[in-house]
């Protein structure tokens, strides 16, 4: 019986451990630390499990090192941490992840109009900020903005953004396929971001951290169209993968 429950917790630890390197770790600067710390994890066992290789040294030396790194790694992975207490105590993403809706119906007529008003920005170089809000809590944007409740169009959402109009420097807000809100403002991440990253993509990221929103960035620079979600940005030049991560994001 001892064997199950040993067996069955250390199943427990290893799936909480796999999902924190993916959604936290997995293409970023910190893994190749995981990797280094995952090779000196692998030789401390093997000082243990093959005593006729006489690894006794290497055994102590690594379990005073595992001592030191235990409360190291905390500092060093404190962003990461966060924002995975944060994932742990959002129940309504947890539902997202597990769910498998019983009918997915696509709304491809407001894909078409979010897609083609991107590619047009893209190109003029005209900077937007779309929320999709999937499992957001409401509480975690700093201010909606002005109610708007209307079809997706992509020359509504033209005029959201163009520059001369007063709300193109916020957000639009998505729920259910609609328009919902445009000019919110959204909470700024803390995190170093490269210098090429202005507002906008600050705002994104911020705002998929601390919630389980996709945010979509037209970069006012350059044009580069990118995605923000748990943290990490993805950066899209090809409008077909554009199109279709936006139709998995869109999925009722």
């Amino acid at each position: 019986m001892t064997y199950w429950v040993d067996l069955i917790q250390i199943l427990v630890i290893a799936i909480v451990l796999f999902l924190f390197y993916r959604a936290f770790i997995k293409n970023t600067s910190s893994e190749r630390l995981v990797r280094g710390l995952l090779g000196l994890a692998l030789l401390w066992v093997l000082s243990f499990v093959l005593p006729q290789l006489h690894l006794e040294l290497l055994g102590t030396f690594l379990h005073w090192t595992a001592l030191f790194l235990s409360i190291s790694l905390v500092v060093v992975f404190q962003p990461e941490l966060r924002k995975f207490m944060a994932l742990m105590g959002n129940i309504d993403e947890w539902r997202r992840i597990f769910r498998v809706p019983a009918d997915a119906r696509r709304d491809t007529k407001s894909l078409d109009a979010i897609v083609s008003a991107v590619e047009y920005m893209s190109a003029k170089h005209t900077g937007a900020l779309i929320v999709f809000t999937g499992s957001l809590d409401e509480s975690a944007i700093d201010k909606p903005g002005v109610v708007v409740d209307a079809v997706i169009s992509s020359e509504l959402l033209l005029t959201i953004f163009f520059n001369k109009t007063p709300l193109h420097d916020g957000a639009v807000i998505i729920e259910k396929n609609r328009i919902a809100y445009a000019g919110g403002i959204l909470p700024l991440s803390k995190n170093n971001l490269n210098w090429k990253y202005g507002t906008r993509h600050r705002a994104a990221l911020g705002l998929s951290e601390v919630s389980g929103a996709t945010v979509l960035v037209v970069s006012e620079e350059s044009g580069d169209i990118s995605i923000a979600e748990k943290g990490k940005f993805t950066k899209y030049d090809d409008m077909k993968k554009l199109r279709a991560k936006l139709e998995r994001v869109m999925i009722k």
